[in-house]
């Protein structure tokens, strides 16, 4: 698994220097997710090990799955050097990374929601806007339903936490009442 991340990592951080210094971060965001979709389908080990086609043929098919003209040289390359060193896999990993990239060079960070129950969008947008201006930053949410809180809502940014569930205002108490 590390491997693989090291492995992303790198193509990651290739497409997106190529991707900022066109200005085309969410253009290329949108494409890596798609090709993460693709790699995920069951039906693709089928046609990379197609003794059919040629390499070219796979490349091509691979491309118009996404919905990428095939001339667009840039994406090509990218699909064919994944293609060729065996590297397909870890698409899914490369968009997450490249995400990440993507996140840091906007100063965004992301903000894990622990929660007993689903937040509704509003709520949720709400709790953001409040988030974001107690870590002092613009914040990407990952909600994670989690019974064991009870209510309220765990968040955690980088190493920061801000607990403001029910099951941490019990510890809390249990913690203050084994003091005294």
């Amino acid at each position: 698994m590390t491997e693989s991340v090291t492995i992303a990592r790198q193509y990651a951080q290739a497409v997106f220097e190529i991707a900022k210094e066109s200005g085309a971060l969410d253009i290329w965001s949108e494409r890596l997710q798609c090709l993460a979709m693709i790699s995920e389908d069951p039906e693709i080990p089928k046609i990379l090990g197609n003794p059919a086609l040629s390499r070219r043929q796979v490349v091509e098919t691979i491309v118009s799955f996404t919905g990428e003209a095939a001339g667009n040289e840039e994406f090509v390359s990218l699909v064919s050097v994944l293609l060729e060193n065996g590297r397909f896999g870890v698409a899914g990993q490369i968009s997450e990374v490249f995400e990440q990239l993507k996140d840091a060079d906007a100063g965004v960070k992301e903000a894990v929601i622990y929660s007993a129950f689903p937040i509704a969008k509003q709520p949720l947008d709400q709790l953001l806007k409040q988030c974001e201006s107690h870590f002092g930053s613009r914040l990407r949410p990952r909600l994670e339903i989690d019974k064991s809180l009870i209510g309220g809502v765990k968040i955690v940014v980088d190493d920061r936490v801000l607990d403001v569930s029910v099951r941490g205002k019990l510890d809390a108490m249990d913690a203050a009442l084994k003091k005294n």
